[in-house]
């Protein structure tokens, strides 16, 4: 659980006039978002419409060929994953970016190693300093296994678990980093009913519990309207509709791009 400070330190994610080229393919055409603090941000639109795109181009993966991201008074513009991760966000990935040979526990440890800041001798000596922050990431990640329902799987090899478990390890890999923004790149993707009931609770529970602003990106429409503070819809890399979920579900272009073509 986040202290007040944590939460203080929070910051709106501002994506201004986003352009990102790829040859003679524009993936974003000059789109504009605001992430405010605290809220469960949707992004939608039909395959292609740059949904994945967009949390490349703010997680660090790509740079923009023009137009500004800030995150607070921090510009990510041509800020590396590394450096965005350790400002406070975290992404969860569409493809499960885990190690399937290793158990759902040394994957979380593994990342949340980034968080372990002591040199060479420190280590190799394992005392003082060393020793207590081991002890202090082993426990948090230890209460995100609890909270994600995982201990019944946290000795177990990543890949001899099922497509909606792995799922929700790779959304725990992201916990793992403490963030302040949690991008998750459509987490409910190949799951069946109940598992998506799962996931639908744990991206509330991140909200409201651990009081993590999400940023989600999602093909199941009724879930992005039952479970969103604020939609953002884009079609072909343009932003075609934005707004509260009554408001994006009555946008006549949304229904023509998105919604229509069911």
């Amino acid at each position: 659980m986040k202290t007040k400070a944590d939460r203080d330190s929070q910051s709106v994610l501002q994506v201004k006039e986003a352009t990102l080229d790829f040859g003679g393919l524009r993936a974003l055409s000059r789109v504009n978002m605001t992430i405010n603090p605290g809220l469960i941000t949707s992004v939608i639109g039909p395959n292609g419409a740059g949904k994945t795109s967009l949390l490349n181009s703010i997680s660090g993966f790509y740079h923009l060929t023009r137009g500004e991201i800030h995150y607070g008074e921090r510009r990510l513009t041509q800020a590396s994953p590394h450096q965005v991760s350790n400002l406070g966000i975290a992404r969860a990935f569409q493809n499960i970016e885990l190690f399937s040979g290793m158990t759902v526990l040394d994957n979380l440890l593994l990342a949340r190693h980034q968080n372990l800041k002591y040199n060479f001798l420190q280590a190799l000596f394992f005392y003082g300093r060393t020793s207590r922050m081991e002890a202090e990431n082993r426990a948090y990640v230890e209460d995100v296994i609890d909270f994600m329902e995982l201990e019944p799987y946290r000795k177990r090899t990543v890949g001899s678990l099922s497509y909606g478990v792995q799922k929700r390890v790779e959304v725990a890999r992201a916990l793992t980093l403490g963030p302040h923004l949690l991008l998750l790149d459509e987490p409910m993707a190949g799951m069946n009913i109940e598992e998506k009931e799962d996931m639908v609770r744990f991206i509330l529970d991140i909200q409201k519990e651990r009081e993590i602003t999400v940023v989600l990106v999602e093909h199941d429409l009724g879930v992005v309207m039952d479970i969103s503070d604020q939609i953002y819809v884009l079609d072909f890399g343009q932003l075609i509709g934005e707004g509260q979920p009554d408001e994006v579900a009555a946008n006549p272009k949304v229904i023509e791009a998105y919604i229509g073509e069911d």
